[in-house]
C-alpha cells in the first residue's frame, strides 16, 4: 500500500508543479499536447487514480489533494503529525482487513466452482479419478516405464483455468520444461507418474492438489482448480549427491 501512496504523491507533485499549484482548470488539452510536465502529470494522475479506484481505496479525493497541497507548499496543516500517523495506521488496518475478507470470499467461491466442475466432469466419457481426487484423460498412450517422483522429467504443457484462460504454456515458449517431479504441485507429481514416455494426458487438478488457498501470483487465484495438458517427452534419474570424502 505504501508503494501505491508513493506513486500517488509523485503523480500529484508533478501535476501541481505543472499547473502552478494547483489550477486544475488550467490543464487544457492543448497544454497536455504541448508541455511534457503537464502531459506526464496528467498521465500519472490518471493511472494512479484508476489503480486506487480498482483496489477499492476509500478516501475523499479533495481532502487527499488538500492535504498534499498543504504539505507541499508548507502551509498550515489541519491535522497534527500524531493525528496524521494515527489516521494512516487506521486506514492501512482497514484496507488490509478488507483485502483479506475479499480474498477469503473469492477463495470460497473458487472452491465451490471447482468442486462443482469436478463433480460433473468425473462422469464424462474417458475421465478417470484417482483416490486423491485428481482427474485425468489419456489423450495419447506412451510406452515404456513410468517416472518416479524423484526423477527429472522433460515435458511440454499448457495450463488453463476453468474459464479457459491460459496462464502458462511451454508450447508458446517453444521450449519444453525440465524439472524434478517432486518439486512441483502435488497434482503434477501424482499425475505425471501415471504417464510413460510419449504419452499425453489432460489433468483436472483440484485446488488442494494445486496451489490451494495461497494461489500463485496474479493469474492463479486462491483455491483455483487447474487444467493441464501434459506431454511427457522423456525422464531421467536424478543425479546422486556426491559422497563427502
Amino acid at each position: 500500500m505504501k508503494k501505491v501512496i508513493c506513486c500517488a504523491v509523485m503523480a500529484i507533485s508533478m501535476f501541481l508543479c505543472a499547473c502552478g499549484v494547483c489550477d486544475e482548470c488550467n490543464v487544457t488539452k492543448e497544454r497536455i499536447d504541448s508541455e511534457k510536465p503537464v502531459k506526464y502529470g496528467y498521465a500519472l494522475g490518471s493511472d494512479v487514480g484508476r489503480n486506487l479506484k480498482k483496489q477499492g481505496f476509500d478516501f475523499d479525493v479533495n481532502a487527499f489533494i488538500a492535504g498534499f497541497k498543504a504539505a507541499f507548499t508548507g502551509t498550515e496543516s489541519k491535522m497534527t503529525e500524531e493525528e496524521i500517523g494515527n489516521a494512516l495506521q487506521e486506514f492501512q488496518t482497514e484496507m488490509i482487513t478488507k483485502m483479506m475478507e475479499e480474498r477469503a470470499k473469492k477463495a470460497a467461491e473458487n472452491k465451490e466452482a471447482g468442486d462443482k466442475f469436478l463433480e460433473e466432469n468425473k462422469t464424462k466419457e474417458g475421465v478417470k479419478t484417482t483416490e486423491s481426487g485428481l482427474q485425468y484423460i489419456v489423450e495419447k498412450e506412451g510406452e515404456g516405464e513410468n517416472p518416479a517422483a524423484e526423477d527429472i522429467v522433460e515435458v511440454h504443457y499448457r495450463g488453463t483455468l476453468l474459464d479457459g484462460t491460459e496462464f502458462d504454456s511451454s508450447y508458446k515458449r517453444n521450449e519444453p520444461a525440465k524439472f524434478p517431479l517432486n518439486r512441483v504441485i502435488k497434482g503434477w507429481t501424482e499425475g505425471v507418474q501415471l504417464m510413460n514416455k510419449g504419452a499425453k494426458y489432460k489433468f483436472f487438478i483440484p485446488s488442494e492438489l494445486a496451489y490451494g488457498e495461497g494461489g500463485a501470483g496474479e493469474k492463479i487465484a486462491p483455491n483455483a482448480t487447474l487444467i493441464f495438458e501434459v506431454e511427457l517427452l522423456s525422464f531421467e534419474k536424478a543425479p546422486k549427491a556426491e559422497e563427502s570424502k
